[in-house]
Parts: structure tokens; sequence; C-alpha cells
């Protein structure tokens, strides 16, 4: 009767010992916690796109380009009244100084001229739009230059002084032959300073390629804009980063394609933000507590002795079971924490074993 007793006595140590090392398994899945968009802070066409679906992405990485808008010099000469700051909105800045930059020109003086003291004939009455003309100051004809009629007033015209050097304010004689004959003069002016050109563009300004004070030939870059503005008035570079590591789980725009501020670039799952995700039967809602240890391994290496440890971190109060009225079990979704490597990728089957400390297994939790 003793043996007996002592059999029993050790068979229910066993038991014991077996119910506090209690072990669940599940099949589950490595799901991302969150889907973080990648806005466009402005606007503009998408370039260096070269990223899909399903690539990793670290942090800071170059996702695309967002084409800027380029602003030329028109004129050659000299920039001055450099009103705009990279991260201004270009028409804000126009609308207080009336210009984003004014360009001094090479050519320094214009003459507002007419005709009334031209040589007495209609052909010496009548200018042209960009004619070449000869200029001698009325007082010695000491001072002489050249120049061209750049515009067309109801009154006479204008010329833009090419060569040669003038006083503010001395009147000249205009002729059509370099010989300054009599028969070929077209008129009289007043030698004035020539208003610098505005220069005024559109947009948030990306980047200034010129500082106030430089001298520019004409069609030398000035400045970019892009479309929108700005946050925070801040230029950041055209190029678009990847605010977090992760895995790109959508590209919603192509190359060559416009693309707004606020519009989506493309969708990224967070590295971090990778969790384990399985359903338990109705009746393990009592065995498992959030807070528990768990073990990851992954479904097609579960032999190979590797595995990642986590815990859980919350146990849905919703059934996945579609009707209330349904004849199967219904089933809750577990999360659980994991640390994931280059190995671990979203979608991945794995499995989840879950120490359950003194809770007894149910079968079908096994």
């Amino acid at each position: 009767m003793k043996k007996i007793i002592c059999l029993l006595t050790a068979l229910c140590l066993l038991a014991t010992a077996a119910a506090a090392l209690a072990e669940y398994s599940y099949e589950g899945t490595v799901e991302a916690g969150e889907t973080l968009p990648v806005l466009a802070g402005f606007g503009g066409k998408v370039s260096g796109l070269t990223l899909r679906a399903g690539d990793l992405v670290a942090e800071g990485e170059t996702l695309a380009t967002i084409g800027t808008t380029l602003n030329y010099a028109p004129i050659e000469g000299t920039v001055t009244g450099l009103y705009i700051a990279e991260g201004d909105k270009a028409e804000d800045v126009t609308e207080r100084y009336g210009a984003s930059l004014n360009i001094e020109p090479t050519n320094r003086y214009t003459i507002t001229a007419t005709t009334d003291k031209a040589y007495n004939s209609s052909e010496t009455h009548y200018v042209h739009l960009g004619e070449r003309v000869y200029l001698k100051c009325t007082q010695d004809g000491s001072h002489r230059g050249t120049g061209m009629v750049s515009v067309l007033t109801e009154k006479g015209y204008q010329v833009e002084v090419t060569g040669g050097d003038f006083y503010m304010g001395e009147k000249v004689n205009i002729y059509r032959d370099s010989g300054y004959s009599k028969n070929s003069c077209v008129g009289q002016g007043t030698v004035d300073r020539t208003k610098p050109v505005a220069v005024k563009g559109s947009g948030s300004v990306m980047k200034i390629h010129i500082n106030n004070g430089d001298f520019v030939e004409r069609g030398e870059l000035l400045f970019e804009t892009v479309e929108g503005v700005l946050d925070g008035l801040y230029a950041p570079g055209n190029q678009v980063l990847s605010p977090v590591s992760g895995i790109i789980s959508s590209v919603d725009k192509k190359n060559g394609e416009n693309i707004a501020k606020g519009d989506t670039l493309m969708k990224i799952l967070p590295t971090d933000s990778l969790q384990v995700v399985f359903e338990i039967q109705e009746s393990d809602l009592f065995v498992l507590q959030e807070g528990m240890k768990v073990r990851t391994e992954l479904y097609w290496e579960t032999e190979a002795g590797r595995s990642y440890e986590g815990e859980i971190t919350a146990i849905s109060h919703l059934s996945e079971t579609a009707q209330e009225n349904s004849t199967e079990k219904k089933t809750f979704k577990v999360y659980a924490s994991i640390t994931p490597d280059e190995r671990i990728r979203a979608g991945m089957t794995v499995v989840v074993y879950v120490d359950a400390g003194e809770k007894e297994a149910t079968s079908e939790g096994e």
C-alpha cells in the first residue's frame, strides 16, 4: 500500500511540474502596427523614384526627387536688392518689395529722347526698335558713345546706352551715322540712370545660387522655386528622405508625374512597429494575459533553434468571428512584440510559444 501511495505522489508531482511548465503554441504572422505615409512637402514633378513595394529603406535614405522651377537672369548685370531668402514665398516678397531681386544692367545709362531736334525729314522722324544709334553730347561733343533704341513711347523713344561715358542729366544728340552727319540726326535726349530689372519668380524659394552684389551673365541660374508654401518657411532641399527605417508597402506616384504638397508619395511599414499577431480560442482568454513572455520561431525553420523573444502586448476584446450566430468557435487576436532582424519580413508565418506559467493548458491551445 505504501508503494502505491508513493507512486501516486510521484505522479502528482510530475503533473504539477508539467502544469508549471505549460507552454502554448500558435501559428501567427508578422504584421506592422502602423503604416506611415510619406507626404510631399511641396509640389513639383517626381523623378529619381526607383524603389518598389517590398523594398527595405533606411531612415534618411533618398526616396525620390521633386523637380524645381529654375529662375534665370534675364540680363547681364549686378545683383542688387536680393530680398528673398530660402523658404520664402516669392509672391509675398514681390508684393512687399516689388521683386524677388533686382539686376542693375551692365549698360548703366538710358536716354529719354524725342524727335523734336531731329533733322527735318520724314525718315529721321521715324525711329525703329532695336536700331543702332550714335551719341554725342550737345555741350562740346567730347562725350560720345553708342546705343540701341529699346522702347517707343507716346512722346518719343528710349535709347539704351551700350558704349561710352556720360554725365547724369547730360543732353545728347542721337544719330544714325557713325560720322554724326547732321542729316542723320534722329533726335535729342537726356541721360538718365538705367532702371534695375526686377526678377520676381513664383512659388517658394528652395535654393538661392547668388549673393547680393554678384555679377551675373544673362541666362545664369539665380534661384529655384517649388510649388506650395514650405512648412515653417524652411527649405529642406528637393529630395524626399525616408522619415524611418522600414518596408515600403506601396508606391503611389510615378516618375514624371506632378505631385502637390500633401500628396502621398509612398507608404512605409516602420521596422520598429513590426509585431506578431495570432488568434486564440475563446477558452484560452483566461489563460493568456498581457505581459506574458513569448518565443517566436519562423515557421519554416522551427528546427533551427533560432527564436525571437517578446511578450504579449494586447489581447483583443472583439471576436474575429464574422457572424454572431455562427457555429464556428470564437477566436480573438493576440498581439506580441518582436525584435526583428534582417530575416524578418512583413507577412511571414511564424510559430508563437507562450509560457503560461502555472496555468493549465487546454487541448485546443496545445
